[in-house]
């Protein structure tokens, strides 16, 4: 029989109270405990960053996270950068610029570019590379996200 402990937490802006087992991920929380599924389970090692998303405002794999460290944080999912039914513009920037792929990897990806943006507005596209690295896609060359990205930033083309 599993243990279960009282959980209290912000996610995308709301309160949310519930009880969870103490060996749960918040990966699973997120997903199975609150049917978030835009977060997405690959690897389960914190190597791909497809579990990606923001507490206290730092992004962090969610796979490797105990949902119990959630405990009276701010905790933000790639469904809450959406505002009133629209899309975040990293992410309209992910669709205009075809970056959006089998779309599995995306949400991270995404989540992972806003940090980069939010921490630095002027971002060169040699620091996107290395600020994206830890995010893994099988699907594209990299090369749209990186646009999408600077699209965002307004960050000058580099060949």
């Amino acid at each position: 029989m599993s243990v279960k402990t009282e959980l209290t937490f912000t996610l995308n802006g709301r309160p949310v109270t519930l009880e969870v087992p103490v060996e749960m991920t918040a990966l699973a929380l997120l997903r199975d405990g609150l049917d978030l599924k835009g977060t997405k389970y690959a690897c389960g090692e914190g190597e791909c960053g497809a579990c990606t998303i923001e507490v206290d405002g730092v992004t962090v794999n969610s796979c490797l996270m105990m949902a119990v460290d959630l405990q009276g944080r701010e905790v933000m999912t790639i469904e809450g950068l959406q505002t009133n039914n629209a899309l975040h513009p990293m992410q309209q920037s992910f669709v205009d610029h075809g970056a959006v792929q089998c779309g599995f990897c995306m949400p991270g990806m995404i989540m992972q570019a806003n940090y980069l943006v939010k921490k630095n507005p002027d971002l060169t596209r040699e620091e996107m590379t290395r600020g994206l690295e830890g995010n893994v896609c099988r699907c594209t060359g990299y090369s749209k996200v990186l646009d999408a990205v600077a699209a965002v930033v307004g960050a000058k083309q580099e060949a």
